[in-house]
């Protein structure tokens, strides 16, 4: 996701920055934290550059009144002084990571429960099943435009439920007929399968990143992991080594 714009923002009861302005005052603190300044999407971000580029982006394409925190625990702490409708919480890592987990599960165990959107670098259709059972309403890849997140907070507060629909078709997607890697004792999972399938085919990076709707840096991951469960060098001795492979599944199958 791109970022275009940088507005500093405070949670209750976080001080200025020594030396800086306070360029947006979106959360008041302390004792001038009141119910007359009202929110109407919260950002949870620990990341302060990502936090504070997040919320300008997002008031401006939205609209909508943006105020951010850095943890669960602070927003819990200033919620019932801010009438929010919508949550959007950005997650390190996977959604069924321990720490994670426990934020999405807090979110939804709250008194005042809020719809909640997971943004997450990781589009594995396990993890937003997860994320959604954790009590998710929402789940956007980082990989997705600014614009995608915009539409996702209106459903989401309409009600909806979204989940990035071209993720879950990867994973299902066939192949030409032929028998797929994963098949072997459950070596690869569904995505490092369809990564290898593209390796099989000889298509670059870039390419299988398009098709599968993922990062490029997420396809070097998976073909790093393959190449260690496979014991291989490169990606041509990946292609060569499951090409063995499904034969070997094609004769024991005939």
């Amino acid at each position: 996701m791109h970022f275009h714009g940088i507005a500093w923002t405070h949670s209750a009861g976080t001080p200025a920055h020594n030396g800086s302005r306070d360029l947006v005052r979106l959360v008041p603190s302390g004792a001038e934290a009141t119910k007359t300044e009202t929110a109407t999407v919260v950002v949870i971000e620990k990341r302060a550059l990502v936090r504070e580029c997040l919320t300008r982006c997002l008031k401006g394409a939205s609209g909508h009144t943006i105020i951010s925190f850095p943890s669960v625990d602070s927003w819990l702490e200033a919620c019932d002084d801010i009438a929010a409708c919508l949550i959007v919480l950005c997650i390190v890592g996977k959604p069924n990571d321990p720490e994670p987990h426990r934020e999405i599960c807090r979110l939804a165990q709250a008194a005042n429960r809020l719809p909640t959107i997971i943004v997450a670098d990781v589009d594995d259709p396990d993890q937003i099943v997860d994320a959604l059972d954790s009590g998710a309403r929402g789940y956007v890849p980082t990989s997705a435009p600014l614009e995608v997140v915009v539409e996702v907070m209106r459903l989401v507060k309409a009600g909806g439920v979204y989940v990035p629909a071209s993720s879950l078709l990867a994973a299902r997607r066939p192949s030409d007929g032929t028998a797929s890697p994963q098949g072997s004792n459950g070596m690869f999972t569904k995505r490092q399968a369809a990564v290898v399938e593209a390796l099989r085919r000889g298509k670059a990076n870039k390419i299988i990143a398009y098709e599968l709707n993922m990062r490029e840096s997420t396809v070097k991951v998976h073909i790093r992991n393959i190449m260690k469960k496979l014991k291989a060098r490169n990606r041509t001795e990946v292609a060569f080594i499951t090409n063995e492979m499904l034969h070997a599944q094609n004769r024991g199958a005939g």
